[in-house]
């Protein structure tokens, strides 16, 4: 175990990190306004987002901040336990702990999970948001399908390799 904690540390660091960065991503698109008048470059009324496009956004925002909130929390927790762990002095009201291994890939799998699922929600938020921006992409709003088709692509793949490693390091 003890060769190993400097890579656990490295990898919850990252998983911190990247999860700070899309909270930050998440706020930014709370505080903008989806029923601003001058805010949209949609020219046609038919394509117009209804309610529910405004309700979805601020919903997977939601969600999104929770699952990276969630694995945050979760990588933080375990990063704390490896330094108590290794810590090489002792104090008083320090609480010395063995750090199961089996645990520890359980906890940077279910780390992993929540940055997963945060990702997953953060696209369905910005699909709403390219809809509210340029038009429903049920109306056959070419941009719209122009912004939408590489973001349902891309992040699902970057998520596969993501997630293929992480099950690659859990297994081993």
């Amino acid at each position: 175990m003890p060769a190993g904690t400097s890579i656990h540390i490295t990898a919850l660091d990252g998983i911190v990190n990247v999860n700070s960065l899309f909270t930050l991503a998440v706020f930014i698109g709370l505080a903008w306004n989806p029923w601003d008048p001058n805010n949209t470059l949609n020219a046609k009324p038919s394509c117009a987002p209804g309610a529910n496009h405004a309700r979805d956004l601020v919903a997977f925002h939601v969600y999104s901040f929770s699952s990276f909130l969630f694995s945050s929390l979760i990588a933080l927790a375990l990063k704390q336990a490896i330094r108590i762990f290794r810590s090489p002095t002792y104090h008083p009201f320090e609480f010395l702990v063995r750090v199961d291994r089996q645990a520890l890939r359980l906890g940077m799998l279910i780390s992993s999970a929540g940055s997963v699922s945060g990702c997953i929600f953060l696209m369905l938020a910005l699909v709403n948001v390219v809809q509210i921006k340029l038009g429903t992409l049920t109306c056959g709003s070419g941009h719209s399908i122009a912004a939408v088709v590489p973001l349902v692509i891309l992040v699902p793949v970057a998520l596969l390799i993501y997630s293929s490693f992480v099950l690659y390091a859990f297994m081993r």
